[in-house]
């Protein structure tokens, strides 16, 4: 049977707690992938280069990443001495777990706000927390459990959000109007690129002029807006073409092309290949 949907890249039991070197992490670099888990990272040493969704960060050391579920990840480079604490939370954990009612839910985080650099002194106690839950999780048996996990779920989830909220603890705070609205732009583009292809759909949904959209992102982020709506409709096709068996065709119609030619002909333009070549390359 064919999957119908690009399988996501969950953790296998209700959470994981774990170290990962430089050399481990390339090797997901090969095409984007889309996250189900919920993902708390902590960069101990190195740096990194990746794509968050259609956002392009530098990962250096004390620096916090937060993935949300549904998140596209492709990994550029880690350095070789890089090394990175993480605690993942599986998508059954959190349909189980998070309730509106016991403020166990995912907040939503804004795109430029998934990674966060924090000062040495608040660096420490990070570092501190993550060794005492690697050494609770690998001591026999283990002294974590699912119900404890909640707890540490909501301890995360609050000291990231408090510390992304701190303006001298993150470059990557609204500061202006021409941030505000980029911000808002790469949302609305994350959430409709599969059926909204073209600027002025989403000046008209911003409820801004199309000279005023296209001059504000590109003044905010050096990319234009079309640039930025053509990365996340890549971003999910080629992760489609390389992680599901779906007929050229049907990616095309799941991501707005109604002519699999025009689909073909857009694909080549960005990437160099067609689908096809693209699906079957090693890379």
């Amino acid at each position: 049977m064919q999957e119908k949907n690009i399988p996501l890249l969950d953790c296998p039991v209700d959470f994981l707690i774990g170290d990962a070197s430089g050399k481990i992490m390339n090797e997901y670099g090969r095409f984007p992938c889309k996250i189900a888990c919920g993902v708390y990272a902590f960069m101990v040493r190195g740096n990194a280069k990746a794509t968050i969704n259609i956002t392009h960060v530098d990962f250096r050391e004390n620096d916090l990443l937060f993935l949300e579920p549904g998140s596209f990840l492709l990994i550029h480079e880690f350095s070789e001495d890089a090394l990175v604490y993480y605690v993942l939370f599986s998508a059954s954990f959190l349909d189980k777990h998070t309730f509106v009612n016991n403020h166990l839910n995912f907040m939503p985080v804004q795109l430029n706000r998934c990674l966060v650099h924090i000062k040495e002194d608040r660096a420490d106690l990070i570092r501190s927390l993550y060794d005492v839950l690697l050494k609770a999780a690998n001591c026999k048996p283990s002294a974590l459990s699912t119900e404890k996990m909640i707890h540490v779920y909501n301890l995360f989830r609050t000291a990231y959000s408090d510390i992304a909220r701190s303006e001298e603890d993150t470059a990557y705070l609204v500061r202006d109007r021409k941030t505000e609205i980029y911000q808002s732009f790469c949302q609305l583009v994350m959430k409709n690129y599969q059926r909204l292809h073209h600027v002025g759909q989403y000046a008209e949904l911003m409820h801004v002029t199309l000279p005023h959209l296209c001059s504000t992102i590109r003044q905010a982020s050096g990319r234009t807006a079309g640039d930025i709506i053509e990365e996340a409709i890549l971003t999910d096709a080629k992760a489609q073409l390389k992680l599901t068996s779906l007929p050229i065709k049907e990616i095309a119609l799941s991501l707005g092309f109604d002519n699999v030619a025009f689909f073909n002909r857009f694909f080549k333009q960005h990437i160099g290949l067609t689908p096809k070549i693209y699906r079957n390359t090693n890379d």
